[in-house]
């Protein structure tokens, strides 16, 4: 099985690293491609592509596992017809699968690879169940917990932009290229 999580990673922070351990104890990935997406096709970004896959790799640096990829695919289905994975588990979070209805082709991101779907304590599992009804093939849908960290990249641009302490929030290697390349200030 193969791990898949992609992101803006604009940048990342403890949260994604959260997810992927979480998702590396309960799956028996044999590898973890981490995707920084050069241009989403869903959100806008401040950093340049290059900027973001070189925080995404010192974030991940410490898991053994992920291999820190740059992904010209704006969109997730795009990256599953044109790329061979074994057994592909696209890792996101229960905000993304309540949002998956909007995403190119969502049924057939399903056809061509599983979900595996980060849930926090107290997540409104209705929003979920209504969205796993409304697919093809919901048992492609799996779920695994998920520990409370209230963090988020915008947040973690904000504090960078006001000059306030990131290290609670951001793995240090993160922390020490935002603080050196003075990332985020001119927001």
């Amino acid at each position: 099985m193969t791990g898949l999580f992609g992101g803006a990673f604009d940048p990342p922070h403890n949260g994604h690293l959260a997810l992927a351990r979480a998702a590396l104890d309960r799956f028996p990935l044999g590898s973890l491609h981490v995707l920084v997406v050069a241009r989403p096709g869903h959100r806008s970004v401040r950093s340049e592509p290059g900027v973001r896959l070189a925080l995404t790799q010192a974030a991940f640096a410490e898991l053994p596992l992920a291999r820190v990829e740059l992904d010209e695919h704006a969109f997730t289905v795009d990256l599953l017809r044109e790329c061979a994975f074994d057994d592909p588990l696209v890792l996101i979070g229960a905000d993304q699968l309540a949002a998956f209805e909007t995403w190119k082709e969502p049924d057939e991101v399903l056809r061509r690879a599983r979900l595996g779907v980060a849930t926090r304590p107290g997540y409104p599992r209705d929003a979920l169940d209504s969205v796993l009804a409304r697919l093809e093939t919901p048992e492609r849908v799996l779920f695994f917990e998920l520990p409370p960290l209230p963090v988020s990249s915008s947040e973690v641009r904000a504090l960078a932009r006001r000059g306030e302490p990131l290290a609670a929030l951001v793995p240090p290697g993160v922390r020490e290229q935002i603080e050196r390349l003075g990332l985020y200030r001119d927001e």
